[in-house]
């Protein structure tokens, strides 16, 4: 590394990670992924360190040299209660040794329930256990920036999707299903609308944060584009497919049976809300500030669809 080449540390190779690691790539920049294992392909060049980002020597080791930080490690659900805090307070403690900034790839659990759009002002009222988790997390670090501890950033998104996006609730279960013509199966009311976020924008918009000075010490939500219905969305995505759009929403039996006996579905329902109302999550600020807007929804589904074309 030369004394002038800034150095970007990914934390997790997940889903989001290896889209923040993809745009830095594009963009020439010199990075470090990190991770527990080494489970998934990464582009020439990029650097890999395995690391458990519950301990301190191992984050350390991680982040040495980096002038920014981007934290997208997330632990399975099942796992928050007893990860997210801890690596929260670790990574913390690492960057303040070895010095850059932090960016925080956020989701937007911590509002709760919520009347009307959802903006980065709003009251952080979740009163489920991941909210609350979330919540903590994001107060932890926008206290140890105030305090000078360390530089640190925020970047919220809603549901996202994308290439490459398998695990999130729109991938295998909707894309993959769609491409295929096999019926998509929806939980909540898909009459309600919705913002959905594309995992590009979202990558790009936490690499923007890594950039900006005013960025430092506030919450932004990423780019979205105009809130959607459900249904909406799920048809887009069987007419880029050139499939016949077969839907189904499951009944509300039947998903509180199927919630007793998967995990995933009853990790679910804490944000039950989220899917039974208007979800719309103002972006604006962001785009105001930076510049940035959303990519259009049908061309990220099209790309979307055509990844999952490729891939399936």
């Amino acid at each position: 590394m030369s004394q002038n080449q800034k150095l970007h540390v990914v934390l997790g190779t997940g889903q989001l990670g290896r889209a923040v690691i993809h745009e830095l790539v594009t963009r020439g920049e010199l990075v470090r992924a990190v991770s527990r294992s080494k489970r998934v392909p990464l582009p020439k060049g990029v650097e890999f360190i395995s690391a458990n980002l519950t301990d301190k020597a191992a984050a350390v080791r991680a982040c040495a040299n980096a002038s920014v930080v981007y934290h997208c490690a997330s632990p399975p659900y099942s796992a928050w209660g007893t990860l997210v805090i801890p690596m929260m307070e670790t990574i913390i403690e690492a960057v303040a040794e070895t010095g850059g900034r932090i960016v925080y790839g956020d989701n937007v659990y911590m509002y709760g329930e919520v009347e009307g759009p959802i903006t980065e002002n709003l009251p952080n009222n979740a009163t489920g256990t991941k909210g609350r988790i979330r919540s903590k997390a994001a107060f932890t670090l926008m206290e140890a920036h105030k305090t000078g501890k360390v530089k640190a950033t925020i970047g919220r998104a809603s549901d996202f999707f994308g290439p490459d996006v398998n695990m999130s609730l729109l991938g295998d279960q909707v894309f993959g299903r769609a491409v295929k013509g096999k019926v998509v199966n929806l939980l909540g009311d898909p009459d309600t609308p919705h913002s959905y976020t594309y995992i590009t924008d979202f990558a790009k918009a936490l690499v923007i944060l890594g950039e900006r000075e005013e960025a430092l010490g506030h919450v932004w939500h990423v780019p979205n584009d105009r809130a959607i219905t459900t249904f909406n969305f799920v048809d887009a995505i069987f007419e880029a497919a050139g499939k016949r759009a077969k839907v189904r929403v499951v009944p509300k039996w039947l998903y509180r049976l199927m919630s007793s006996f998967s995990p995933v579905i009853r990790e679910l329902k804490e944000t039950d809300y989220q899917r039974s109302k208007p979800f719309t999550v103002d972006s604006s600020n962001f785009t105001s500030t930076f510049g940035l807007t959303a990519t259009p929804l049908i061309e990220a589904i099209r790309k979307t669809v055509a990844w999952y074309q490729a891939n399936y």
